[in-house]
């Protein structure tokens, strides 16, 4: 298991079809969305997040923002990005459900990191759920992850932020699980 935040280099967004160990990943925040037709529990992991999204039917699927170093199963694995620029894509799942990702990198100063920083720390954690990382580097600023959410009676929208101060990155990512209309 990683100890630290990888290098944005290392970074990967990768979606299974599948459930995946929970003893993978070292979570330090966490949150549970519990709507009728689903359950998602959002995961911010010391490398990046792990959505997990349940159906009741038994369909589990898993959006994993982690380092490439980080050995995790390639059985079902429906997508993996290496974390680079900008990118979107759509997958059609079982039970015709819809995932969606947006992935887009900024470049950004300690000033742009510490005011992104300071204006999530202040928006607080109504659906959302944030973790600011003890500073590691060199920079003297410690990483932010954020996750804000939209839940709806068949749909989730998630919106990921996290910083990395070493690099001088941040990291944007939004997706969507949209089951089809009853």
């Amino acid at each position: 298991m990683l100890s630290a935040r990888p290098k944005i280099a290392d970074l990967v967004l990768q979606f299974y079809g599948r459930s995946l160990h929970p003893e993978l990943f070292e979570v330090h925040r966490n949150r549970v969305v519990q709507r009728s037709a689903y359950t998602a529990t959002l995961n911010i992991t010391t490398t990046g997040h792990v959505v997990c999204w349940q159906q009741p039917e038994g369909i589990t699927l898993n959006e994993v923002a982690t380092s490439a170093l980080h050995d995790l199963p390639l059985k079902r694995r429906l997508m993996s990005y290496r974390v680079r620029g900008t990118y979107d894509d759509r997958i059609e799942c079982a039970g015709g459900l819809v995932y969606e990702t947006s992935v887009d990198i900024e470049q950004a100063d300690n000033d742009t990191l510490r005011s992104y920083q300071q204006g999530l720390q202040l928006a607080g954690e109504k659906n959302s759920v944030l973790l600011a990382f003890e500073s590691g580097g060199r920079v003297g600023l410690g990483a932010f992850s954020y996750i804000h959410f939209e839940s709806r009676a068949r749909s989730l929208r998630i919106q990921a932020l996290h910083t990395f101060p070493d690099d001088g990155v941040i990291l944007k990512s939004q997706s969507s699980f949209t089951l089809p209309a009853e």
